[in-house]
């Protein structure tokens, strides 16, 4: 099973972080602006479409405010199995960690999805800018 992390220093107080990333519903405009483009609600999941012009499905499966995390899982032809987690993490008043976990299967599909947290992270990064 590929196995992606991510450890994110932001710039940013975690409760500020944990407030956009629970915000299910607004991926595209408080987490990731840029690299996702839309984001609507349809029950227990978000339509998220990229900015490749691809679309998944996540469903929500936990969000734990008192830990700040938050799990979805992506059920699709493509993938045997994708479960993500994102944690934040404080790191002082005025920084945070985001640890971002994905696990999936097929392997194959692994370098393809490391290829696009790379670009997510950068859009994370211009969503809560250094302080001047």
């Amino acid at each position: 099973m590929a196995s992606i992390h991510n450890d994110i220093l932001i710039n940013a107080p975690a409760s500020n972080v944990w407030d956009a990333v629970r915000d299910f519903g607004a991926l595209h405009q408080r987490l990731a602006p840029g690299f996702v483009t839309a984001c609507t609600l349809e029950a227990d999941a978000r339509i998220v479409t990229f900015a490749n012009g691809s679309v998944a499905r996540e469903v929500l499966v936990d969000c734990d405010d008192a830990r700040r995390r938050l799990v979805y899982a992506i059920n699709n032809e493509r993938l045997k199995h994708y479960s993500a987690s994102v944690q934040v993490i404080a790191d002082g008043e005025t920084r945070c960690r985001l640890v971002w976990t994905i696990d999936m299967l097929p392997n194959e599909l692994g370098p393809y999805v490391q290829g696009q947290t790379k670009e997510a992270v950068a859009a994370i990064h211009q969503a809560f800018p250094p302080a001047a």
